[in-house]
């Protein structure tokens, strides 16, 4: 089967590229390399092709997605402080973008819809673990533009049949992941603290909890995702079905960095949840989903990719 893969060159969707291409398919990547990277890309590998385009032009879209029997969704704005201070960008790319996304997947007859959405759309429900019946109730224009194409994708799935399955991903880590810039996720950023033995900047307190989750466990998900029967139209969270301290999350990777170094702590950020924690029932049902990486060999393996990397021999 063709898939075009949106946000090819990014962290996950470069996963995703690989392991639908090992599975045999025919894999076309769109990606404007704003913030993946091309050597992300799996250049010169069999049934690869590489779009470059901006999913917020209907023309790049609609040509991307002809002949793809399925379509993996990723591209976006990925950052909560990013859409605080760029708020019209994560509206432009994540809905306007994504709302081109499905017009040309309805017009090009695809079967499957896959797409990432996020945990940050559950915002300040005190609730755990966060049950995908909980309303949203999102806090920063990333949560809110998330939980707005959830909207317009099931609206295309019960007008027009498209199949439909949006993924609420829970803070993903792994290899690839960039440690770089004022908007870099967490673990990418401890990770890289530790091995130049310099202590991080722990906003807040260090007592705010994730259901941090290993990139493997989520690559597994969506392509679980793309032949479920039953899961056309839902949307399911993609996660460990644990929680992690940040101060915990420091310390397992400066352990495992064999640095004994005490991290720095600041002010919160705004939009940031206190705590999260998924029931993955759902994916379990729909999908047949179960994690494959836990969390400590998932920190392990991190660890040792961006150690991999610092020797130059990182694949």
């Amino acid at each position: 089967m063709r898939v075009l893969v949106t946000g090819a060159a990014g962290f996950i969707g470069s996963h995703i590229t690989r392991a639908l291409l090992a599975d045999g398919h025919e894999v076309v990547g769109l990606d404007d390399l704003s913030t993946g990277h091309r050597h992300n890309l799996p250049d010169g590998a069999p049934g690869w092709r590489f779009v470059l385009g901006d999913i917020r032009d209907p023309a790049v879209c609609a040509s991307a997605t002809l002949g793809a029997g399925a379509v993996v969704h990723l591209a976006g704005r990925n950052s909560v402080p990013k859409s605080l201070a760029d708020p019209r960008s994560a509206l432009e790319v994540n809905v306007f973008g994504g709302f081109n996304l499905l017009e040309a997947a309805r017009a090009a007859g695809v079967g499957r819809f896959v797409y990432a959405s996020s945990s940050s759309v559950y915002g300040d429900d005190p609730s755990l673990p966060k049950g995908e019946s909980q309303l949203p109730r999102p806090l920063s224009p990333y949560a809110a533009s998330k939980a707005s194409f959830e909207h317009f994708a099931r609206a295309w799935s019960s007008s027009w049949g498209l199949s439909t399955v949006g993924l609420r991903f829970f803070n993903v880590f792994g290899p690839r992941q960039d440690p770089a810039g004022p908007y870099a996720a967490v673990v990418p950023r401890f990770v890289e603290a530790a091995l130049a033995r310099r202590s991080p900047l722990i906003h807040g307190d260090g007592s705010f909890t994730r259901d941090f989750t290993f990139v493997d466990n989520v690559v597994h998900a969506v392509l679980l995702s793309l032949n479920a029967p039953d899961a056309g139209g839902a949307v399911i969270n993609v996660a460990c079905g644990g929680r992690v301290s940040v101060l915990d999350l420091w310390r397992t990777i400066a352990r495992e960095a064999g640095f004994d170094g005490e991290p720095r702590f600041g002010p919160s950020r705004t939009g940031d949840m206190p705590h999260s924690q998924a029931d993955i029932s759902e994916a379990c049902r729909l999908l047949g989903f179960e994690p494959v990486v836990p969390f400590d060999e998932g920190i392990r393996r991190t660890v040792a990719w961006f150690q991999a990397l610092r020797a130059g021999v990182a694949a």
